[in-house]
């Protein structure tokens, strides 16, 4: 049998966490409950969205479409995760992998890009407030989230058609929970160099850019808010991107973090640890973000739930028969 390289190898090996035995029913709980949360948390955004026609603004309906890619983003690793540690295996087929590469590297810049587009939502309506209305008008927001999903299908069709152009050695096992492109190209047995310059030359202009708009916007709302004079108005223009702003915060800090510590410690088991973070723990915590901190979607909810509702229309009824 020869040991040279494969071009059509038919599965890898997914290491995971390489957690003993007796901690894997902990572990499956934890993520189980985890994934749950993720898909029932943002299931009710779209429903608050969708259901209330005073969330039919564009704020919200980025917020919609954020949701539903979280929800997406996640189901694209953790499943697979869960199967495995159910079944007791590690193997992943070549085609689920590429599959699986290809919808995370998706889902990944989409949340990436809409992220961006909701801060210049933020700034306009700081900016701008007379205008807000004319400037992000139906057309242009659903032109910006058009071009954020052609923007991340391109990229992730391209990065997956020349991880397609690679050859890997047999038995390969990733030293991950998922197929992530960089520990793909490295375990590669072909010349990686165009990938390793495509995937660079991708963060600098597909990752940095939408981080310097949201830098930018930011920089042009704080000073905006500054020359507010009242300590109430600041905080009332404040109270609209806070939500956004700990979002923006929680993503990009937990994305840089994991690539940072992964460069810096060269361990496998460590950048699969931090990537938790960002691939699970964010989606999972972005609708409490957006929901305990917003009177309009609390107000939603509270309609979807029934009981809070109906108290609400207790209090307000003496002021409307006196």
């Amino acid at each position: 049998m020869e040991t040279g390289n494969d071009t059509q190898i038919s599965e890898f090996n997914l290491l995971g966490f390489s957690k003993g035995p007796e901690l894997q029913p902990l572990t499956f709980g934890l993520f189980l409950s985890m994934y749950l949360i993720t898909v029932f948390g943002n299931l009710l955004i779209l429903l608050a969205v969708s259901s209330d026609s005073r969330l039919h603004t564009p704020m919200y309906f980025f917020l919609a479409n954020l949701s539903f890619s979280d929800i997406c983003f996640t189901s694209t690793t953790v499943p697979k995760m869960l199967w495995n540690m159910q079944t007791q295996t590690k193997v992943i087929t070549y085609e689920d992998c590429i599959t699986q590469m290809y919808f995370f590297i998706h889902f990944a810049g989409l949340d990436n890009f809409l992220l961006s587009v909701m801060a210049y939502d933020r700034f306009v309506a700081i900016c701008y407030p007379l205008n807000y209305m004319v400037i992000m008008n139906p057309r242009l927001c659903g032109l910006l989230v058009l071009v954020s999903w052609i923007t991340s299908v391109l990229h992730s069709l391209l990065q997956t058609s020349m991880v397609l152009q690679l050859s890997f050695c047999t038995e390969v096992e990733i030293p991950h929970f998922f197929c992530e492109l960089n520990q793909m190209i490295q375990l590669a047995c072909s010349d990686t160099f165009i990938n390793n310059l495509v995937m660079d030359l991708a963060a600098v202009l597909l990752g940095g850019a939408p981080l310097a708009g949201v830098l930018y916007s930011y920089s042009k709302i704080v000073s905006s808010i500054r020359r507010i004079s009242s300590a109430l108005g600041k905080y009332k223009a404040f109270s609209t991107c806070a939500s956004h702003l700990s979002v923006v915060s929680l993503f990009y800090c937990t994305g840089l973090g994991v690539y940072l510590s992964s460069a810096a410690t060269q361990s496998s088991h460590s950048s699969a640890t931090a990537s938790v973070m960002y691939t699970v723990v964010t989606p999972m915590l972005n609708p409490f973000i957006y929901s305990l901190r917003n009177r309009d979607i609390k107000r939603a909810l509270k309609r979807i739930v029934g009981i809070p509702a109906m108290h609400g229309t207790i209090v307000l009824r003496p002021k409307t028969c006196p």
